[in-house]
């Protein structure tokens, strides 16, 4: 009878152990798998961004330029020199 609950005695406790183990293995690999998602939207982030710098580094190499910049002026903010008029031709 000793050896009986002595048996079910170490066999609910291997039960247990590899219960608990089975929960802390899912629960790293889901954790894994949200920690990879997560890189992977830095890394797009990261391109987006990277992109965007590429971009506004050439256009700050553009204004450095002063027939750029008056042309950038003209059109974007509408300026005009003081001694000219502008017409504004809207299109149906």
């Amino acid at each position: 009878m000793k050896i009986q609950l002595e048996r079910g005695f170490w066999m609910t406790v291997t039960v247990v152990v590899m219960a608990i183990t089975a929960y802390v293995v899912v629960r790293n690999l889901l954790h894994a798998i949200q920690i990879k998602r997560q890189i992977n939207v830095l890394e797009r982030e990261c391109e987006h961004y990277r992109a965007k710098i590429e971009q506004d580094s050439v256009f700050l190499e553009q204004l450095r330029y002063n027939d750029y910049l008056e042309e950038y002026a003209r059109e974007k903010y509408r300026m005009q020199r003081a001694d000219e008029r502008v017409y504004i031709v809207e299109e149906d």
